[in-house]
């Protein structure tokens, strides 16, 4: 058997921490490496895989779609693409979509609309509020929109426009806002910051602001959209609507896929303003069109909230019997530890060893966004494997000290 690892490192570039697990194979909330070892995989291809590795649905309707028509450009009206868009307008405060391949293109098309819309609507304003500690994606202006220095100090000079602002404070919002503000650009919750929950009322004192000052508020929903938190949408928990909305990852389940879907007023694009050659391709919009149908129609969501709160009560059990659990926190199937010391690392590797895929956003906080149809037992078993993690490293702090 190759040593893929090996290939890996030799092949490719160095641009992911990897875990050193080669999977080929899932089903479910089930992956199989290359020995064929089992893990739970509470990873979801990084709040991904919505319906788990090798859905059914998703399986038949790539299959059908891909035998009769992938991609024609978007020069052509297409069926699936219409039936996508459809759905997506039905089921969100939206009207209008651009369909994209990623989160990153999403958040980069918003961007774009959002200066079109100041030029039109603030008097050439171009600036867009963001906070710290933010992630929007990968390609330039992405990375400027986020507030993480780490991110773009290996490629500075930044695009400019961008202003960031402490999360979870409306004050520094208004404070931050000038005649050169366009918009505003929020995650509902900083997924890749740590899984930070933002107090109850600040999207909707954000939203207030906006309607005053005649600002656009977009969120940024790839990680939290298409029922990761519960609801359909992160944005319905906090009974407000954005004007634009950045949606992609458990869109597709694993097949690239990501939507800009904005109000009326905010969708300023004309042709030639923006595109993409492979966005909204028939085989890319049929799976997202089983994706969302199924979780729409079989009652989904309630599976999220029931194995989130499974998960989230366990979670907070060790916050109180370990001392160097600080925090358990999060929405739905999207929750996260945080821990005293840098042990996101170990944690990983010993979960490995007990067959449980974790992920890490950083050095000391572990992340768990399972597929949205994991089990009641799967979540058992998840917390079962932490628990003796947790036992274990009480007992070598203990015996340290």
């Amino acid at each position: 058997m190759p040593d893929w690892q090996e290939l890996a490192e030799r092949y490719l570039m160095h641009t992911a921490h990897r875990t050193p697990v080669t999977i080929v194979r899932g089903q479910g909330c089930r992956v199989f490496d290359d020995r064929n070892r089992e893990y739970v995989d509470m990873v979801g291809g990084w709040a991904v895989t919505s319906l788990g590795h090798s859905h059914p649905a998703v399986v038949e309707a790539i299959t059908k779609q891909a035998g009769i028509l992938m991609e024609t450009s978007n020069q052509f009206y297409t069926v699936p693409q219409v039936e996508l868009a459809k759905l997506l307008v039905e089921n969100s405060c939206g009207d209008r979509v651009f369909f994209c391949n990623s989160g990153a293109e999403a958040v980069e098309g918003a961007i774009k609309l959002a200066r079109k819309w100041g030029k039109l609507h603030r008097g050439g304003a171009f600036e867009i509020i963001s906070a710290a500690n933010s992630f929007h994606g990968r390609t330039l202006a992405a990375i400027a929109a986020s507030g993480q220095p780490r991110y773009q100090e290996p490629f500075t000079p930044m695009p400019e426009g961008f202003v960031h602002v402490p999360y979870d404070n409306p004050a520094a919002i208004m404070e931050a806002t000038t005649d050169r503000t366009c918009a505003v650009l929020l995650e509902p919750i900083q997924g890749e910051g740590g899984v930070i929950v933002p107090d109850s009322d600040y999207l909707q004192q954000v939203r207030r602001w906006c309607d005053q000052q005649n600002l656009l508020l977009m969120l940024d929903e790839v990680q939290t959209g298409v029922g990761r938190t519960g609801t359909l949408w992160a944005y319905e928990q906090a009974g407000i609507e954005p004007d634009v909305l950045a949606v992609a990852k458990g869109l597709g389940n694993g097949f690239p896929i990501g939507a800009i879907i904005a109000k009326e007023s905010a969708a300023v694009f004309e042709p030639g303003d923006h595109g993409s050659t492979f966005g909204g391709n028939p085989l890319a919009c049929a799976t997202a069109l089983a994706v969302l149908s199924f979780i729409l129609e079989n009652d989904v969501l309630s599976n999220v909230r029931i194995c989130g709160e499974q998960l989230r009560k366990g979670l907070v059990e060790m916050t109180r019997t370990y001392f160097f659990v600080n925090d358990a926190r999060g929405k739905g199937l999207l929750q996260a530890l945080d821990f005293q010391l840098d042990l996101s690392d170990t944690i990983i590797q010993a979960a490995i060893e007990e067959g449980l895929l974790l992920n890490a956003p950083r050095p000391n906080i572990i992340r768990f966004m399972p597929a949205l149809t994991i089990t009641p037992r799967q979540v058992t078993f998840a917390l079962d494997t932490l628990e003796r993690i947790m036992v274990w490293l009480d007992n070598v702090s203990t015996s340290t000290d």
